[in-house]
């Protein structure tokens, strides 16, 4: 132990003589978790639309009210031709093409559907498929405004047009605020970032600077190397995730639902899966150049294969498959589930199992192929 413990502090100090290290360390996390929780999203904030009112009534003229109203869409040009609204989006000056057609108000107060036609561009999938969930949801609420206006005149006298009231409950996140959902999942990469990028730089640094041939040379057992390079690193890494924590409680004022110990329990294991696949990046590279591209590869695919940003439900099924073998996905889904539902250990204990069955592999893989020779 007293080897290992000077191990750690020869490690400590070369991190803290680097300043540049400490800044990239701290200062870093801070700045992207406050800049990509408010980049990365994926909310409709503001789709500009063409209107075309053929109808020129009080029903049509206050439906697009409705619309600008929402504070999602804002019109840009008017007009009575279709084609005019095209152009706007062929000119990229709209995304959306409201064609309200004759008849409009006289089809609500005579008891039939109107039609409302909307001509949505597609070059961007997400935002066409969120501007027509928007839209459909604001007509249903349109619809439920007026419906104690629109009466039909049947023969036995006046009778309300039957309807149906529609309530909506969103659980853990009422606002349904992106922010709120992104928040968990970018202190998630954040954590992996530090701790897989400290992890593969370990052992391939003091191959570059020649100062592994003299540990080599030493009485130094091999787990007692391995365990002063894992230890600084797992105390840094956990550092970064309390950082992450309180800044997404106290700026993002994100509610802890959940028991953070158990958060932080979570990550132990997780971080040492981690550490486990970059000291074993660190073992097969040569130069740190060699790491850094590995760990680039691995990192993207992890991030964009992990349900950070895209669900996982959402992609193929060979996609699906490949999550079972990727770490961010198991901690993102905790880190979701313990701070926004509040989830104990009996809803997570079956992801925690698999990430420590991750641990448990490629840990002391990495550290098996580890040899204390030099080619």
């Amino acid at each position: 132990m007293r080897t290992i413990f000077y191990l750690v502090q020869k490690e400590f100090l070369q991190i803290l003589r680097d300043k540049a290290m400490l800044f990239i360390l701290f200062a870093v996390p801070i700045i992207q978790l406050v800049v990509l929780a408010y980049a990365a999203t994926f909310e409709l904030k503001d789709a500009e639309f063409h209107l075309v009112d053929h109808d020129q009534s009080t029903m049509s003229t206050r439906l697009a009210n409705t619309f600008e109203s929402t504070g999602y869409f804002t019109k840009v040009g008017q007009s009575f031709s279709d084609d005019q609204g095209i152009d706007d989006i062929l000119k990229n000056q709209a995304k959306m093409v409201m064609v309200i057609p004759n008849d409009f108000e006289k089809d609500l107060r005579s008891g039939q559907v109107p039609s409302v036609q909307f001509i949505i561009s597609a070059v961007d999938g997400s935002t066409a498929g969120l501007i027509q969930s928007y839209s459909q949801a604001i007509l249903r609420g349109f619809g439920q405004d007026i419906s104690p206006e629109i009466q039909t005149v049947s023969s036995g006298g006046i009778v309300k047009r039957a309807g149906f009231n529609i309530t909506t409950s969103n659980w853990y996140n009422s606002t349904l605020d992106y922010i709120m959902y992104m928040v968990p999942g970018i202190i998630t990469i954040l954590v992996t970032l530090i701790c897989l990028l400290l992890s593969v730089l370990n052992i391939v640094r003091e191959r570059e600077i020649g100062t592994i041939e003299q540990i080599n040379v030493t009485p130094i057992k091999k787990y007692q190397f391995i365990a002063g390079k894992l230890v600084p690193t797992w105390i840094l890494a956990m550092l970064v995730l309390t950082v992450g924590l309180l800044v997404s409680y106290l700026w993002f004022e994100i509610p802890f639902r959940g028991n953070v110990l158990l958060i932080y329990g979570t990550a132990a294991i997780y971080l040492l899966a981690i550490q486990g696949l970059g000291l074993l990046i660190s073992s097969a590279s040569n130069t740190q150049q060699q790491a850094m591209f590995i760990n680039f590869f691995c990192v993207m695919v992890f991030m964009l294969m992990g349900g950070i940003f895209t669900p996982i439900e959402s992609m193929p099924q060979w996609a699906q498959q490949l999550t079972v073998v990727n770490p961010i996905a198991y901690f993102g889904k905790i880190m979701r589930m313990v701070l926004l539902k509040g989830s104990g250990w009996a809803d997570i204990q079956h992801i925690v199992a698999a990430i420590t069955l991750m641990a448990v592999i490629l840990l002391p893989v990495a550290v098996a192929s580890y040899r204390k020779r030099t080619s």
